[in-house]
């Protein structure tokens, strides 16, 4: 009987790589606020319904060929309120950042990717629109890459090093790796420290960072979820004393926290994400870091030798 797959279910196993954080840190955490309000689905853009994920409205569903004039409000909360909130938060305590920019977002509203600049957060891709490509034809979903691209470069300036298509289809990492201006993409659950896969040729390997759908404030829209701040800051915090520890005690990983405007940007939540930054920086041996931080630090200190 053939048992052989295509995915790696095996990873590093017993034998982890000796990773030595900056500093020798026990663990690198890392915050990425998602930056989505004005690229979600809508008729308006040419969607066949309304958007229906990740909202206060748990459950919600798609309106075929009307607007949601509800879930487009709460969406723009994100933008209008949450982004500066959750700005605020991290940059009065100086704590670096990297946003999952979607693309058509981010040009509806320039004033918050002047902040995200202005901050010096790392503004990474989340994709031209927030939809699901696994229902998109390869072609069409290399040509939403290469308008992602365009468009970021224009807004930020320079172009994006990571990427989070977020709803990727069977094609995305292709095309990620055909494209060619990426040093890491994300869009893998599969780890708590980055990874190699091959890339255009064994001598050119593509990093994946691994990232989170359980500390993550997404949580607080889903039926299994978090119902409280509380509840999310234990969690958090759980996941910390975890790893700090494993750290400790010589095998460091990485802590990923996923952030949303629409969510986490609510009073009552930030008041539990503030609890846990200062749980954090009241820690010593503790590297928070961009996410090209750590794909530097892994490009420079963990490429295979030889290539994949």
């Amino acid at each position: 009987m053939d048992f052989s797959t295509p995915r790696d279910l095996v990873g590093y196993g017993r034998h982890l790589p000796e990773v030595h954080w900056p500093g020798e840190a026990r663990i690198a955490v890392q915050f990425v606020v998602n930056y989505e309000e004005g690229g979600e689905s809508t008729i308006m853009d040419g969607e066949k319904a309304s958007e229906s994920l990740l909202s206060e409205i748990v459950g919600a569903q798609p309106w075929p060929g009307q607007r949601n004039l509800n879930m487009e409000s709460i969406y723009e909360y994100g933008s209008r309120a949450g982004f500066w909130r959750l700005w605020r938060l991290f940059t009065s305590r100086n704590v670096p950042v990297t946003v999952y920019g979607v693309t058509l977002a981010m040009a509806r509203n320039p004033d918050a990717v002047a902040a995200m600049k202005e901050a010096d957060w790392e503004i990474a891709s989340h994709g031209y629109r927030w939809l699901e490509y696994k229902d998109f034809t390869e072609e069409e979903e290399r040509r939403h890459i290469a308008d992602a691209v365009r468009l970021h470069t224009e807004l930020t300036g320079s172009h994006p090093l990571g990427l989070y298509q977020g709803k990727p289809s069977d094609n995305t990492l292709k095309l990620v790796i055909e494209e060619g201006g990426f040093l890491y993409s994300s869009d893998s659950y599969a780890d708590e420290l980055p990874y190699w896969v091959p890339g255009k040729t064994p001598e050119t390997p593509h990093l994946i960072i691994p990232y989170t759908l359980d500390a993550n404030d997404m949580r607080f829209a889903t039926p299994q979820g978090f119902n409280s701040g509380d509840q999310f800051f234990t969690y958090l915090k759980d996941t910390f004393d975890v790893l700090y520890e494993e750290g400790a005690e010589g095998s460091p990983k990485m802590m990923n926290i996923g952030l949303h405007c629409r969510l986490v940007g609510r009073p009552g939540r930030a008041a539990a994400l503030a609890r846990f930054v200062d749980y954090v920086l009241s820690k010593d041996k503790v590297w928070i870091a961009k996410r090209v931080d750590i794909a530097h630090h892994w490009h420079a200190h963990h490429k295979p030798e030889g290539g994949l």
